[in-house]
């Protein structure tokens, strides 16, 4: 089982890794980030580590971990 390793502070909020986790594991955290933007967060779950969100994501924010 795989894990989704986002950093918060790097995320913009387009939410594409959100549109596009095939499992919907990802979701919009409650909190806001140095930007004033509220990141996603890992909801956890079964991930598959397929690595849509990591391709996906513009800033290079998420990792996935196998």
């Amino acid at each position: 089982m795989a894990k989704i390793k986002i950093d918060k502070e790097r995320c913009k909020g387009c939410y594409l890794c959100i549109a596009n986790c095939p499992k919907g594991l990802i979701k919009i955290s409650g909190r806001i980030n140095i930007k004033g933007i509220k990141p996603v967060e890992f909801s956890g779950g079964k991930c598959t580590g397929c690595g849509m969100c990591a391709i996906i994501c513009p800033d290079c924010g998420i990792k996935v971990i196998r």
